[in-house]
C-alpha cells in the first residue's frame, strides 16, 4: 500500500452524500464512516466496530472517543509529519472534545464528509490547521512516496 492507494481510495468516496454513522461508498457515509471505507478498501476488514453514537457522543462521554480509538489502529503521528495519506482529527471548537476525521490529499488538501455536504475534497485552511489535534498513519504504510497520486486538486467547494 502507498500513500497514492490511500488517496486514490479516498478520492472515489467524493460525491457520497452525507449521511451520520453511515459506511458506504455512493450511498452514504460521515466523517468516521470515510475513514471506516477506504480502511476497508486499502487495508482489510475492519477490526472493530463503532457503537451507535450521536451527534454529541464525545462531549456526553467526557472522552476523546475518536483519538482514542485511532490509536488502536492506526500509528499515531506529529501533525507536522502528516502528509497525503494520513488522517487527522480536529476539534470543531477549541474546549470541545475531537471528533472530526479527513485524510489529506496533498499539500493543505484533504477529503472528508461534513454534515449536510457530500464527501469532498477542499482546502485545509487555516481555520481547519488551528483545530488540527492528532495526526495517524494507516497501518503498513510501505513507501514514502507518493506515485504522483496525490498531487493538489482544484477546490471541490
Amino acid at each position: 500500500m502507498t500513500r497514492g492507494d490511500i488517496v486514490a481510495a479516498a478520492r472515489a468516496w467524493a460525491g457520497t452524500p452525507y449521511h451520520h454513522q453511515a459506511s458506504l461508498k455512493g450511498v452514504g457515509c460521515d466523517c468516521l464512516g470515510l475513514v471506516r471505507g477506504v480502511w476497508r478498501e486499502v487495508v482489510g476488514p475492519e477490526t472493530e466496530m463503532p457503537p451507535a453514537y450521536s451527534p454529541d457522543w464525545a462531549e456526553a462521554l467526557k472522552r476523546e472517543t475518536l483519538i482514542e480509538a485511532a490509536r488502536r489502529h492506526f500509528g499515531e503521528i506529529a501533525l507536522e509529519e502528516a502528509g497525503a495519506g494520513d488522517v487527522v482529527i480536529f476539534r470543531l471548537h477549541r474546549a470541545a472534545m475531537a471528533k472530526h476525521a479527513a485524510i489529506l490529499t496533498g499539500a493543505n488538501r484533504m477529503i472528508h464528509a461534513w454534515s449536510g455536504h457530500a464527501v469532498v475534497e477542499t482546502s485545509l485552511s487555516g481555520w481547519w490547521s488551528r483545530r488540527a489535534a492528532a495526526g495517524f498513519r494507516f497501518p503498513g504504510l510501505e513507501r514514502e512516496d507518493l506515485d504522483g497520486a496525490a498531487e493538489p486538486r482544484p477546490e471541490t467547494l
